[in-house]
């Protein structure tokens, strides 16, 4: 019941001064995002794919305001992919973008976000890798897909997400489950009204594995986002049931987030992938992980009260 204040809140200016403010705050975030600059993450790059696992990055902020803000959220992956070209990591490690970021919702945001977007694919691509476009809330996907459509005519591999609690979820997942295409499949974490999105975990979940069962039928390359354990125990099945290899799927997990599954995985020959988020405007992806799952929260709050 406390995920959707908790939603509200990563809007609210003032949450974000009060908790960006608290003392413990910047220990508990670093639980979740482990560093400001490419120079922080980097070591933990190194680290992770050392272990088997791969990752997809994702330089945190949403809420820009000028396109030159959004230039620059531009520039800060094409930073990224020259560190990892120096690193050749490539082939182990890709981009999630949100599309807000590159200008979205800006006057003329489509086009501009497009603009953006595009040199940041094209230099993943020119090192081995490639970039997923993140979903937002509802009223951007339209936008989404159809960036996601024209960047795929020239870059094919480049992947979205969809959101398992949107009612129109089901049909997106039947038009994407095509050959060559990547899709990861999350439950949603955007505070939407019940006009257009499930309000029930239990509804949710169920439309999580109906979806799942299209992309695993499909010819596509699903990307299960989860850390349920259930979940996960479904996408095996359904793998299995598909005739999938093990190398025709991958699971998802975030950093900070059940560590030693994503190690459980990888070693079983899954691909396991740590979505890993770095830079100095947290706050929003901050209040998004802990509305997702009370143990978060508690952690957060424990942390609070010990430290304060």
């Amino acid at each position: 019941m406390l995920g959707p204040v908790i939603l509200a809140a990563s809007r609210s200016d003032r949450m974000r001064r009060l908790i960006s403010a608290a003392p413990v705050t910047r220990q508990v975030v670093d639980r979740f995002i482990p560093g400001e600059t490419v120079t922080d993450v980097v070591p933990i790059i190194a680290d992770l794919t050392s272990r088997g696992l791969e990752l997809t990055m994702d330089v945190v902020g949403e809420d820009i305001t000028t396109p030159e803000q959004a230039s620059a959220a531009r520039d800060a992956y094409l930073e990224l992919i020259g560190r990892l070209e120096e690193l050749e990591l490539g082939e182990k490690v890709e981009m999630s973008v949100k599309l807000s970021m590159f200008g979205q919702a800006l006057d003329g945001g489509h086009e501009l976000a497009l603009a953006n977007v595009r040199p940041v694919v094209e230099a993943a691509a020119a090192i081995g890798t490639t970039v997923t476009l993140d979903a937002e809330d509802h009223t951007t996907l339209d936008s989404m897909f159809a960036i996601h459509e024209e960047l795929r005519k020239d870059f094919p591999q480049t992947g979205c997400v969809i959101q398992a609690y949107l009612f129109r979820t089901e049909a997106d997942a039947r038009r994407l489950a095509a050959a060559g295409s990547r899709v990861r499949l999350v439950k949603g974490a955007y505070k939407e009204p019940a006009e257009v999105a499930y309000q029930q975990k239990h509804e949710i979940d169920k439309a999580y594995v109906r979806v799942l069962r299209t992309l695993m039928e499909g010819e596509g390359y699903p990307m299960i986002g989860s850390h349920d354990p259930r979940l996960i125990s479904i996408a095996q099945e359904l793998a299995h049931q598909a005739g999938r290899k093990l190398d025709e799927y991958e699971f998802q997990m975030l950093y900070g987030i059940r560590g030693d599954e994503h190690l459980r995985l990888a070693a079983e020959g899954h691909r396991m992938r740590v979505y890993t988020a770095y830079g100095t405007d947290w706050y929003g992806y901050f209040m998004r992980r802990l509305a997702e799952k009370p143990a978060n929260l508690r952690f957060f709050l424990r942390s609070m009260v010990s430290k304060g």
